[in-house]
Protein backbone atom coordinates (compact mmCIF):
# COMPACT_ATOMS: atom_id res chain seq x y z
CA UNK A 1 0.00 0.00 0.00
CA UNK A 2 1.19 3.28 -1.09
CA UNK A 3 1.06 6.30 1.44
CA UNK A 4 1.51 10.13 0.71
CA UNK A 5 3.68 12.12 3.24
CA UNK A 6 6.05 15.52 3.54
CA UNK A 7 9.08 14.94 2.40
CA UNK A 8 12.35 16.02 4.56
CA UNK A 9 15.87 16.38 4.21
CA UNK A 10 16.71 12.67 4.54
CA UNK A 11 14.63 12.04 1.09
CA UNK A 12 16.70 14.05 -0.92
CA UNK A 13 18.52 11.44 -2.00
CA UNK A 14 16.29 9.33 -2.87
CA UNK A 15 14.20 12.10 -4.75
CA UNK A 16 17.35 12.94 -6.68
CA UNK A 17 17.81 9.61 -7.82
CA UNK A 18 14.02 9.53 -9.07
CA UNK A 19 14.25 12.29 -10.69
CA UNK A 20 17.97 11.81 -12.45
CA UNK A 21 16.28 8.82 -14.29
CA UNK A 22 13.16 10.60 -15.35
CA UNK A 23 13.89 12.19 -18.59
CA UNK A 24 11.32 14.57 -18.26
CA UNK A 25 11.35 15.85 -14.66
CA UNK A 26 13.32 19.17 -14.14
CA UNK A 27 16.24 18.82 -12.94
CA UNK A 28 17.69 20.33 -9.74
CA UNK A 29 21.27 20.16 -7.93
CA UNK A 30 21.28 19.07 -4.60
CA UNK A 31 21.69 22.44 -2.87
CA UNK A 32 18.01 23.44 -4.77
CA UNK A 33 16.83 20.50 -2.69
CA UNK A 34 18.23 21.27 0.33
CA UNK A 35 16.58 25.10 0.01
CA UNK A 36 13.32 23.05 -0.38
CA UNK A 37 13.61 22.23 3.17
CA UNK A 38 14.65 26.33 4.79
CA UNK A 39 12.61 28.60 2.26
CA UNK A 40 8.83 29.17 3.46
CA UNK A 41 5.99 28.27 1.31
CA UNK A 42 7.50 25.11 0.22
CA UNK A 43 5.87 21.34 0.25
CA UNK A 44 7.58 18.29 -0.62
CA UNK A 45 5.39 15.28 -0.71
CA UNK A 46 6.49 11.74 -1.20
CA UNK A 47 5.09 8.69 -2.36
CA UNK A 48 6.10 5.55 -0.43
CA UNK A 49 5.85 1.91 0.01
CA UNK A 50 8.92 0.22 1.19
CA UNK A 51 10.24 2.49 -0.94
CA UNK A 52 10.13 6.18 -1.99
CA UNK A 53 8.34 5.86 -5.57
CA UNK A 54 7.38 9.32 -6.61
CA UNK A 55 7.44 13.10 -5.44
CA UNK A 56 6.20 16.00 -5.71
CA UNK A 57 7.69 19.97 -5.13
CA UNK A 58 5.16 22.88 -5.01
CA UNK A 59 5.69 26.53 -3.45
CA UNK A 60 3.33 28.98 -2.57
CA UNK A 61 3.31 32.39 -3.67
CA UNK A 62 0.18 34.25 -1.80
CA UNK A 63 -3.31 33.01 -2.96
CA UNK A 64 -1.61 30.95 -5.81
CA UNK A 65 0.21 28.07 -5.63
CA UNK A 66 3.29 26.38 -8.51
CA UNK A 67 3.60 23.19 -9.01
CA UNK A 68 7.04 22.91 -9.78
CA UNK A 69 8.64 19.17 -10.05
CA UNK A 70 6.06 15.66 -10.16
CA UNK A 71 8.18 12.73 -10.62
CA UNK A 72 7.43 9.07 -10.64
CA UNK A 73 9.88 6.06 -10.47
CA UNK A 74 8.82 3.97 -13.87
CA UNK A 75 8.63 0.82 -11.70
CA UNK A 76 5.59 2.80 -10.14
CA UNK A 77 4.17 4.44 -13.06
CA UNK A 78 0.48 3.99 -14.41
CA UNK A 79 -0.39 3.09 -10.52
CA UNK A 80 -1.73 6.13 -9.36
CA UNK A 81 0.91 7.58 -7.28
CA UNK A 82 1.08 11.07 -9.28
CA UNK A 83 -2.84 11.17 -9.03
CA UNK A 84 -2.38 10.78 -5.34
CA UNK A 85 0.30 13.19 -5.16
CA UNK A 86 -1.46 15.94 -6.75
CA UNK A 87 -4.55 15.15 -5.20
CA UNK A 88 -2.97 15.52 -1.28
CA UNK A 89 -0.98 18.86 -2.70
CA UNK A 90 -4.77 20.25 -3.97
CA UNK A 91 -5.88 18.91 -0.05
CA UNK A 92 -2.77 20.78 1.15
CA UNK A 93 -3.85 23.84 -1.13
CA UNK A 94 -7.18 23.87 -0.13
CA UNK A 95 -6.38 24.16 3.86
CA UNK A 96 -3.90 27.08 2.93
CA UNK A 97 -7.26 28.96 0.99
CA UNK A 98 -5.34 28.91 -1.81
CA UNK A 99 -6.81 30.18 -4.98
CA UNK A 100 -5.18 28.62 -7.55
CA UNK A 101 -2.31 25.87 -8.23
CA UNK A 102 -0.77 26.71 -11.87
CA UNK A 103 1.93 24.53 -13.82
CA UNK A 104 3.76 24.48 -16.42
CA UNK A 105 4.85 21.40 -18.79
CA UNK A 106 6.53 20.23 -22.50
CA UNK A 107 3.69 20.61 -24.90
CA UNK A 108 5.57 16.95 -26.29
CA UNK A 109 4.64 15.83 -22.80
CA UNK A 110 1.42 14.16 -23.64
CA UNK A 111 1.21 11.63 -20.00
CA UNK A 112 1.44 14.49 -17.98
CA UNK A 113 -1.04 16.67 -19.60
CA UNK A 114 -3.61 14.29 -19.74
CA UNK A 115 -2.79 13.32 -15.84
CA UNK A 116 -3.44 16.95 -15.47
CA UNK A 117 -6.36 17.30 -17.53
CA UNK A 118 -7.61 14.03 -15.68
CA UNK A 119 -6.70 15.63 -12.09
CA UNK A 120 -8.79 19.42 -13.25
CA UNK A 121 -6.49 21.64 -14.18
CA UNK A 122 -7.27 23.38 -17.80
CA UNK A 123 -4.81 24.67 -20.11
CA UNK A 124 -4.56 28.62 -19.74
CA UNK A 125 -1.83 29.47 -22.04
CA UNK A 126 1.45 28.97 -24.36
CA UNK A 127 5.15 29.66 -23.79
CA UNK A 128 6.72 29.68 -26.69
CA UNK A 129 9.98 28.70 -26.22
CA UNK A 130 10.16 28.18 -22.57
CA UNK A 131 12.36 24.68 -22.25
CA UNK A 132 15.60 24.66 -23.97
CA UNK A 133 17.77 21.00 -24.59
CA UNK A 134 15.52 20.76 -26.48
CA UNK A 135 13.57 23.87 -27.19
CA UNK A 136 10.02 23.72 -26.83
CA UNK A 137 7.20 25.43 -26.07
CA UNK A 138 5.30 25.39 -22.59
CA UNK A 139 2.14 24.80 -22.05
CA UNK A 140 0.55 26.63 -19.03
CA UNK A 141 -2.13 24.34 -16.89
CA UNK A 142 -4.15 26.03 -13.79
CA UNK A 143 -6.31 24.58 -11.25
CA UNK A 144 -8.90 26.88 -9.87
CA UNK A 145 -9.52 26.35 -6.06
CA UNK A 146 -12.58 28.89 -6.02
CA UNK A 147 -15.56 27.77 -6.87
CA UNK A 148 -17.17 28.75 -10.38
CA UNK A 149 -20.13 30.53 -8.76
CA UNK A 150 -17.53 33.01 -6.70
CA UNK A 151 -14.96 33.53 -9.64
CA UNK A 152 -15.06 37.36 -10.82
CA UNK A 153 -16.35 37.36 -14.28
Amino acid sequence: MVSIRIASRSDIAAMLALERAAETAAHWSEPQYQQIFSAPGRLALVAESDAIEGFLVARQIGPEWELENIVVSSAAARRGRATRLITELLERARAEHAEAIFLEVRESNRPARALYEKCGFRQVGLRQGYYRGPEENAVAYKYSLIPRSLRSK
